[in-house]
């Protein structure tokens, strides 16, 4: 069993972070997991056997979180939710792990990526020219894990407001950071009318992963 990480965030709802370290094959997995039919059915369909792993890895995280057999379902847009609990749900995976954020009243959103990823197309593709300004004061050897840390950052609060057509350059700015083990971060989000709202992140890194959550 690879539980890595329960967290219990210091909020007063009482929110919480599951982290599994995907060490399993795919048939350990299958015994490990207590998974419902039609997901069952579903898991079946894919073709990438590291994807059926991190779907099957899912539903050991949340075997372990909830005490009780829990439905996991989806929106229109992709959004998850639990068909038989009222808990707010954030879901995100790599090949390595996966993660979940719960909180019983507020809107989640969950990020997690590999920093032996390249992420230098972030820079066109999500970030502000202040933003890209402040990337490129950044040595260069560290500069891929601070892009790394932008996108986990906008993609976590792009899953929390879950809406479409997100601009992240336009619409999410993040206030100007250092990345260290694990810190805070700010954001901004902007919607279509204008409305401007801000967040508090949290963000930490292990194993050469880093992992965003935001609580609405």
């Amino acid at each position: 069993m690879a539980l890595y990480l329960i967290k219990d965030l210091d909020d007063d709802y009482h929110s919480r972070v599951g982290v599994w370290q995907i060490t399993e094959s795919e048939e350990e997995l299958k015994a490990l997991a207590s998974v419902p039919s039609d997901e069952q059915e579903e898991i079946s369909y894919i073709k990438n056997e590291s994807l059926r792993k991190q779907k099957l890895a899912v539903r050991c995280l949340l075997d372990a979180l909830f005490e009780e057999k829990v439905y996991l379902s989806h929106h229109d847009n992709g959004k998850p939710y639990i068909e038989n609990s009222a808990m707010n749900i954030s879901i995100t995976h790599t090949n390595r792990y996966v993660a979940v954020i719960l909180n019983p009243t507020d809107e989640v959103g969950i990020d997690c990526e590999s920093l032996d990823r390249d992420f230098s197309a972030v820079k066109k593709k999500a970030l502000s020219e202040d933003e890209i300004e402040e990337v490129e004061e950044i040595d260069e050897d560290q500069r891929n894990e601070q892009l790394a840390l932008y996108w986990c950052a906008k993609e976590a609060v792009y899953k929390m407001v879950s809406q479409y057509g997100v601009d992240f350059a336009e619409q999410i700015e993040i206030d100007n950071f250092r990345m260290r083990g694990e810190g805070e971060l700010v954001a901004t989000f902007t919607d279509k009318d204008g409305f401007e709202e801000e967040y508090e992140l949290e963000y930490m890194t292990f194993d050469r992963h880093v992992l965003v959550w935001v609580i609405g």
